[in-house]
């Protein structure tokens, strides 16, 4: 508030200054003895004015700048920059909003927006089968956070073998930011210190719905933080399109007892299809990817990015046209300048839909490529995982984030919005993902070689040290008086 009352001045500074700079050539030119007199006051008042002009324009430049610079962060595991305006504090409240029963009834409300969700129970077996290997997957989070220690023998790994990734340069630890060291360095001036404050991982155990929905084919991640702060929902279209590929064998029914049999206890479950190992490796691979979102703390970045820091930026982009064209606008009234906050509304709503998707390829990108991490750690081939993602195709009933289905929300009609014609259609998501992961796990299998040379040439060059002093140590031809 206080900028947008501080841009108003700017333009009455510029006027100022345009008539001062007016004033001291008419007096250099024609000598005017009441403006000569006036010279020094003029001058002095203009540098005044210059010098308020660029506090009010640069000093809320710097403080925004500085307070961008002190939200960045790398990405864990991938390195990649981002920005996320929330405090420790903050993500600690939306953490304990989300734990436990807060994550159910936030995902309810979410699910409730198409109507009354068919939750499956958990005596279902296709719950427990999603819940199984969910657990699988999360036994191998932990190893993220240590890979160069745990994971040694990843260079040994053959073709045969499931390929293990090389340790991330950016393993899974907490997120310390430039926020943070700052405050560090001012309670140091003060002669105090302060415990750390990181930003913490949310670890597992994550929550799990699975919704009877079979005409949705996909999966979405919700939430942040520990104590089922965050999890994933699972539609059992997806569940029906796996099991009808590469079918098991159905499972035997439970025997009754002549007890349960004589009082009709304990209905028995009727016969259901065995999962098998091609068919959880399908569902590994969209749990890990939805696994890969949680552990990467993307709906907090999502959540910063489309509240806090574009509608900023916008908004102060906004105030700065109108705060210069207000002496022009303020002559055909206030309609005008209403007209101009408008403009910037729709263009603000068409930028931040653009940004939003920006960001939503990058993070479900990123989440293909540590997906795969996690995924080996578990013991699941990544490369099934590339497979998986080519043969699936990008359609409103399968797709996450769809563009397209964006667009249907927001877009009445067949009509085409700014954003996908700025963003073109030669490039779909589905097939930059298949791309970017192909190409992460070439880099692994690149550096695997890599090692592996580094490290036969290193044990090559041992024994031919070692021979070395014990040949210097045998006489020579010569010594000791005697000659061969």
């Amino acid at each position: 508030m206080a900028a947008r009352v501080g841009l108003t001045f700017v333009p009455l500074l510029l006027l100022g200054n345009i008539k001062s700079k007016k004033l001291l050539k008419m007096a250099d030119k024609h000598q005017i003895p009441e403006l000569v007199a006036k010279k020094e006051d003029i001058l002095r008042k203009l540098r005044q004015r210059t010098i308020i002009f660029h506090i009010l324009i640069f000093v809320p430049i710097i403080i925004f700048w500085a307070t961008i610079i002190a939200s960045l962060e790398r990405t864990p595991l991938t390195g990649r920059w981002r920005i996320i305006l929330l405090s420790p504090e903050e993500e600690e409240e939306i953490a304990a909003q989300l734990a436990g029963p807060g994550w159910y009834r936030a995902v309810g409300e979410i699910l409730s927006a198409e109507g009354q969700p068919s939750i499956i129970p958990p005596s279902d077996w296709r719950l427990q089968w999603v819940r199984d290997t969910l657990r699988r997957l999360e036994g191998a989070i932990p190893t993220l956070a240590r890979e160069d220690e745990l994971c040694q023998h990843w260079v040994d790994c053959g073709p045969d073998d499931i390929p293990l990734p090389p340790p991330a340069d950016y393993p899974l630890r907490p997120r310390p930011r430039a926020s943070e060291y700052l405050r560090r360095f001012a309670e140091m001036t003060c002669a105090r210190t302060c415990p750390p404050a990181p930003h913490v991982i949310a670890g597992p155990p994550y929550s799990l719905l699975v919704i009877d929905k079979p005409d949705a084919s996909n999966a979405f991640s919700y939430g942040f933080g520990p104590d089922g702060g965050g999890g994933i929902v699972v539609f059992s279209g997806f569940i029906d399109e796996v099991l009808s590929k590469n079918q098991g064998p159905m499972t035997e029914p439970e025997p009754q007892s002549w007890l349960a049999r004589l009082f009709g206890l304990g209905p028995r479950e009727p016969p259901h299809p065995t999962p098998t190992e091609q068919q959880t490796a399908e569902l590994a691979t969209l749990l890990a990817h939805e696994l890969a979102h949680l552990v990467l703390s993307h709906h907090i970045e999502t959540l910063s990015s489309g509240s806090i820091v574009w509608p900023s930026v916008l908004s102060i982009v906004t105030d700065a046209v109108r705060a210069f064209l207000f002496p022009v606008t303020m002559l055909f009234g206030p309609f005008i300048n209403d007209a101009l906050a408008g403009m910037g509304k729709v263009g603000a709503g068409e930028f931040s839909q653009l940004s939003e998707f920006c960001t939503s390829q990058k993070q479900e990108v990123e989440a293909d490529i540590v997906s795969a991490r996690i995924l080996a750690h578990a013991g699941f081939d990544p490369r099934r995982a590339a497979r998986f993602w080519e043969e699936r195709q990008d359609t409103p009933q399968t797709a996450e984030c769809s563009p397209g289905r964006a667009d249907a929300a927001t877009v009445a009609g067949t009509a085409e919005s700014l954003t996908r014609k700025w963003i073109g259609d030669t490039h779909p998501v589905q097939q930059v993902r298949v791309e970017k992961l192909k190409a992460e796990l070439d880099r692994w299998e690149k550096e695997r070689v890599a090692a592996r040379a580094k490290r036969d040439a290193e044990r090559a060059q041992q024994p031919a040290a070692s021979v070395a002093p014990a040949s210097d140590s045998e006489p020579q031809p010569g010594e000791n008086g005697h000659e061969r």
